[in-house]
């Protein structure tokens, strides 16, 4: 079977995507795909040539798999388009305007060409049927895993502090964790890259780590208190996961993805509810052993073996 699979992605993000395709790559027998570079003249000949346009003539293979909902109008070998969430459709102005105008007018039809569907979450899927009726039966559900860098076993940072861990963006609800954290007098930690919209790790008791490397992000987990992450929105959440892998307890998001992906194993609450972080990060300091074990056991249920044999079988379903 001669798969051809999107790289591009790599060239512009270092976030849950890029993870997704680093994770997958060795596990497939694929041939990579990719295009332009980082700069605007890149982005715009990708959007408006590269992946509409020129995708569409790519012939010879068996199968082509966009790894984003970025892909071909119409496409001449059978393709897999994988959507790792909506929120610029849910979301909009948490987006740059290009993105906001941009994928409203081009990916429903990307997704109306493509043979198969894959979403990472059943949220996901829910969210392609409701917002751009993307029938059920196209559609492969397809979770995420976890690296093998995010176990109990390991150093662990010093100090008692909260972790936030996720790039600079208003989707994340920073500004709600790090009040939420104020209230409790704790320090919290914030992991992740400079993103849009303003957002900045800034407080009397917030320090910015950056981005880490997988090692040192998972001695952070393991140190930590408990990890935050109320997003807004949310097609899996791979800190969430990320986290329980480690042992550290959760709060998160109820009524999506993020909700999914802890399967009982996380404190949820209301992300626009400053009060309601602030009272479940206590209940998740109190208890942190009971919800340490119920993350453990809850993590193994997703790896990316398992994701690479889901998406080979739906490669089959085409050839």
């Amino acid at each position: 079977m001669k798969v051809v699979f999107d790289v591009t992605p790599l060239r512009l993000t270092r976030a849950g995507t890029a993870r997704y395709i680093r994770s997958l790559l060795p596990r497939l027998e694929v041939e990579q795909l990719q295009f332009g570079g980082t700069g605007r003249a890149s982005v715009l000949a990708r959007e408006l040539w590269w992946y509409p346009l020129r995708l569409s003539r790519l012939r010879g293979r068996d199968v082509l798999h966009c790894t984003t909902y970025y892909g071909p109008l119409r496409p001449r070998i059978p393709t897999v388009v994988t959507v790792h969430d909506l929120a610029v459709l849910r979301h909009a102005a948490a987006f740059p305007r290009w993105t906001r105008a941009y994928v409203p007018r081009v990916v429903p039809q990307v997704l109306r060409a493509a043979d198969r569907v894959i979403a990472v979450s059943e949220f996901t899927a829910s969210e392609l049927e409701t917002l751009l009726g993307v029938p059920r039966e196209k559609i492969r559900v397809v979770p995420n895993g976890v690296d093998d860098s995010f176990t109990a076993q390991g150093p662990r940072a010093d100090g008692d502090y909260l972790l936030a861990v996720g790039t600079l963006e208003p989707r994340k609800n920073l500004a709600r964790v790090i009040e939420a954290a104020a209230l409790g007098g704790r320090e919290l930690r914030v992991v992740g890259a400079r993103g849009w919209g303003g957002v900045e790790a800034r407080g009397a008791n917030v320090t910015w780590l950056g981005e880490l490397d997988d090692l040192e992000l998972a001695r952070q987990y393991r140190g930590a208190l408990c990890v935050i992450y109320p997003s807004l929105y949310e097609g899996f959440g791979l800190p969430v996961l990320e986290a329980m892998a480690c042992g550290a307890p959760v709060v998160t998001s109820a009524g999506g993805a993020t909700a999914e992906v802890a399967g009982g194993a996380a404190v949820l609450v209301d992300p626009l509810d400053v009060t309601a972080i602030a009272g479940g990060i206590d209940e998740a300091v109190r208890r942190r052993d009971e919800l340490s074990t119920l993350g453990l056991a809850r993590a193994p249920a997703f790896s990316w073996d398992e994701t690479a044999a889901r998406t080979r079988a739906v490669y089959g379903e085409l050839v």
